[in-house]
């Protein structure tokens, strides 16, 4: 198993966020007390299992008193085992880390640093609206380096003035600095956000879709030259700096999510069951026992198209026999699969359809209509 906590607390809120999160500092005791509660509560149930990984993401984790995060380990540790080799991520942002607080992360376990970078470029920065400048991203990134070794850094493209020199700029930092992971993100305009409400007024123009997609195709193939694999749309890492966490969401293994906001997925009894926290913290703080707002048991046909639409995502592709298998069968399957390789977005090879460096940026209307036959 793994288990995802999801800690809300953030400096400030960035013009295309839309995740849930909250910028004041008062309810970070009482937000902790819950959580620690809604765990032991939660594990409970879970008595004995293995944790393979654990993934504290935000909001900013980096941003609280390592203390909180050290808590939550040893409330989790008295329900359910930490395997020997266990994977402890933490996401940060460049204007939390300071020496103290990157070996305060080591000395708890962590072992592996997720750093919102996002770019190493001023201008870009102060368009994205992020507190750090990219002095502290250069220097943030390189200590950890040497306090971590495993270090993914997140890069965004599609940022408002942002042109191909910039991009670049952004990749040779990123390699320069040795890091073995590193995300790449196409800037979405999300409904709610503040960039939402600029660029609908006018007030702000941000890149087309192709000048992303070429972007994303320099970030694929200069990652690729330097032995990066792009093992899942957005992610490229260099041979064993996996995601431990992400890969075994994608390949749909049980993982458990604390604080608001957060998922979970599970199999127990022969089925499998999706769950929802609330997205609220009033809610969330009142009763963390019943943080669960949703829950559903996932039918035969919906965790066969969470698998084709997940491992579509991925590099290690999809087997076409169970593709057919779904479908019982039938020409209109292979013509379809047929169709995208002539567009050059799947590959054949050994009897396993996996999405084309191209195909990747279609990953998901290519999954869509495969289901939809």
């Amino acid at each position: 198993m793994h288990c995802y906590v999801h800690i809300p607390f953030c400096r400030a809120r960035c013009s295309y966020c839309d995740f849930f999160l909250v910028t004041r500092q008062d309810p970070q005791e009482r937000f902790f007390t819950a959580l620690y509660e809604e765990t032991a509560a939660r594990l409970a149930a879970f008595y004995g299992r293995t944790i393979r990984s654990v993934h504290f993401g935000g909001g900013t984790p980096s941003y609280v008193n390592t203390d909180y995060l050290g808590r939550w380990l040893e409330t989790a540790s008295r329900f359910v085992s930490l395997s020997d080799d266990i994977e402890i991520t933490v996401e940060a942002n460049p204007e939390d880390l300071t020496s103290e607080k990157l070996h305060g992360l080591a000395a708890l376990g962590v072992n592996r640093l997720s750093i919102g970078v996002q770019s190493f470029v001023p201008e870009k920065l102060r368009a994205l609206g992020r507190c750090h400048t990219a002095e502290d991203a250069a220097r943030v990134t390189e200590e950890a380096m040497k306090v971590f070794g495993n270090v993914s850094v997140d890069l965004m493209c599609g940022a408002q003035g942002e042109t191909a020199e910039d991009w670049q700029r952004d990749l040779r930092c990123t390699l320069s600095a040795g890091v073995p992971h590193i995300s790449v993100y196409m800037l979405a305009l999300e409904k709610k956000t503040f960039l939402a409400r600029q660029v609908k007024r006018g007030l702000v123009t941000l890149p087309g879709d192709e000048v992303q997609a070429e972007m994303y195709g320099m970030a694929c193939e200069q990652l690729g030259e330097q032995g990066f694999e792009h093992y899942e749309v957005s992610n490229f890492s260099k041979p064993g700096f996996f995601s431990r966490y992400n890969l075994g969401c994608w390949h749909r293994e049980s993982y458990l999510g604390f604080g608001p906001s957060a998922h979970s997925f599970y199999k127990t009894g022969g089925q499998e069951r999706r769950c929802a926290n609330v997205s609220s913290m009033v809610r969330y703080l009142a009763s963390p026992r019943e943080a669960r707002e949703s829950s559903e048991i996932l039918s035969e046909e919906a965790r066969i198209n969470e698998k084709i639409f997940l491992s579509l995502r991925l590099s290690s592709g999809l087997e076409i026999d169970g593709l057919l298998d779904y479908h019982g069968g039938g020409k209109k399957v292979l013509e379809i699969v047929e169709h995208f390789r002539q567009e050059g977005l799947l590959e054949i090879r050994k009897g396993v359809i996996k999405v084309s460096r191209k195909g990747f940026l279609f990953a998901d209307k290519v999954a869509e209509e495969l289901l939809l036959l």
